[in-house]
């Protein structure tokens, strides 16, 4: 089995069970919100659109307890984290793109680009003394 220790608890156990794959989706899609997950679901419930038929059973499986689902509380993922998109950003912005197309790419206003866009730049000034 692979290890999947850099992701939430609950979307590597989706993982290891389904595939990363599913679980991406299923944190792109559903992530900081609870979910039902049924005992079984029917090819036109939202975990099969999400994921596939073969990864929802097994997510199904995996988790159902006797004879009902549970709900689980599904973290956004590495994709929705703050810190990955200030990482996203900061690499925009160090390659020299457009604060418009950072700030549509992370979901930032062009504001905030131009204020990290700022504070990099006075982070790199040697001219400048270190306070701290």
């Amino acid at each position: 089995m692979t290890s999947y220790g850099w992701l939430p608890s609950i979307l590597a156990e989706i993982a290891e069970t389904a595939g990363l794959e599913a679980a991406l989706k299923l944190a792109a899609e559903r992530g900081g919100t609870e979910v039902y997950i049924p005992a079984a679901c029917s090819d036109d419930h939202w975990l099969a659109a999400c994921v596939g038929r073969e990864a929802a059973d097994r997510i199904c499986r995996h988790f159902a307890s006797g004879h009902g689902g549970i709900s689980l509380r599904l973290p956004l993922g590495p994709q929705g984290s703050i810190a990955e998109m200030r990482r996203i950003a900061d690499r925009m912005i160090a390659e020299g793109r457009p604060t418009s197309e950072i700030a549509r790419a992370v979901g930032y206003t062009s504001r905030t680009v131009e204020r990290r866009r700022a504070r990099m730049r006075s982070a790199h000034d040697p001219r400048q003394g270190n306070l701290f």
